[in-house]
């Protein structure tokens, strides 16, 4: 955006077209927002009707949690005859409670980094790493809470591609990055969607969902989700009962074909393991305080059928959402805040590579800022 103002380089009737189509949505959705209001006390008396609403007290009371949150990114410079990617996950800790020390100093990461040929495939199997990457961190982190963004079902999709592609790249590094950590990246995946441990809860925070798994029970408008509505619905520290995650129009499965040998197998037994498992993932809303949107939390079932371990995941959701500065939780804001420094980040990283590419190149030094100038970034997260 230049200094000059939003529309300095539009031309102006096209800015004039989209204002005056911006009062005629603005017009649609003040009458959605005026529906949705007149039908708070309807739909309340649905949910109590139903037995789907809960309080934060008829959970009990356990300790406060100890928290983290996991976030992850990746970049892809475009350079003239190479590509500069990196991919990291971040795991930052939360507000930590007045009576516990703190696990750790400072954030914990994982980073990669490498000089790729251009292929049309390396951005698809760098998510991947990406991904994998930040649910290994969030196994290993040694808190009672781990908050993850985005839907625990995000890992299917994500795989799969890297599955379908990384077998047929051999001249990248990212693809063998991949397929030498799948094994790895699959069991963190089953065993954050398992959580046989009931000392540790890891639960994914979707800011975004086409899902309505409670709209569709009760007859809800189709134009709304479900955040919205019981955004307006819920009140400060009341929750709706955890239920079963909407399922997929086709069945979730991982698409292995390309994999060879043993790596194949063990693959298709973990597959075969995180679909049972996704198949139990239950969902549920809360809203942690007034001025902020409800939470859609997915849990794995082992979480959702324990009272005592979802009162742990809502007593520290309200922990670690103390302040109206923030409309998510305080650790995942700060992982979301650290890796979007990447994309950022890569140019200078650039720049530094291409000095000392300089300096030890002994022909002309103007054919290496050619090689390494910078056509495009690609960059993304979940």
């Amino acid at each position: 955006m230049s200094e000059a103002g939003p529309f300095a380089e539009l031309p102006a009737a096209l800015v004039d077209e989209v204002l005056g189509r911006t009062a005629e949505v603005a017009g649609q959705l003040l009458a959605s927002f005026s529906r949705a209001k007149e039908q708070r006390a309807h739909l309340r008396q649905q949910l109590e009707d139903a037995d789907l609403l809960l309080r934060k007290t008829d959970l009990g009371a356990p300790l406060y949690p100890t928290t983290c949150a996991t976030d992850g990114s990746y970049a892809i410079e475009r350079l003239l005859t190479t590509d500069l990617v990196a991919a990291a996950a971040v795991a930052v800790e939360g507000l930590t409670p007045p009576s516990e020390t703190r696990h750790w100093a400072y954030p914990h990461h994982t980073v990669f980094v490498e000089a790729e040929p251009h292929h049309e495939g390396t951005g698809t199997i760098l998510r991947a790493v990406m991904l994998g990457r930040e649910l290994e961190l969030a196994c290993a982190a040694p808190h009672d809470l781990v908050l993850l963004d985005g839907t625990l079902t995000l890992p299917v999709i994500y795989f799969n591609q890297a599955l379908n592609a990384a077998p047929y790249a051999p001249e990248l590094k990212t693809a063998g990055e991949f397929l030498d950590h799948a094994e790895h990246f699959f069991s963190a995946y089953r065993e954050l969607l398992t959580l046989a441990r009931s000392d540790k809860q890891i639960v994914s925070l979707p800011k975004y969902s086409t899902r309505r798994e409670i709209g569709r029970l009760l007859g809800w408008p189709d134009n709304q989700d479900d955040r919205g509505l019981l955004t307006s619905v819920l009140n400060p520290g009341e929750l709706t009962k955890p239920l079963p995650l909407e399922a997929p129009a086709q069945d979730w499965h991982f698409s292995t074909s390309s994999l060879k040998g043993e790596l194949r197998g063990r693959i298709d037994a973990l597959g075969e393991e995180i679909v049972a498992a996704l198949s139990r993932v239950h969902v549920f809303y809360y809203k942690p305080q007034s001025w902020l949107p409800a939470l859609r939390v997915e849990v794995a079932a082992s979480v959702a059928s324990n009272p005592h371990r979802l009162g742990v995941v809502v007593q520290g959701l309200e922990m670690q959402c103390a302040t109206p500065a923030m409309l998510e939780p305080y650790p995942n804001y700060l992982a979301d805040r650290t890796v979007k420094a990447l994309a950022r980040a890569l140019p200078a990283f650039r720049q530094v590579a291409t000095q000392r590419i300089a300096e030890g190149f002994e022909g002309d030094i103007g054919e290496v800022f050619f090689a390494m100038h910078g056509y495009r970034s690609d960059s993304g997260r979940k």
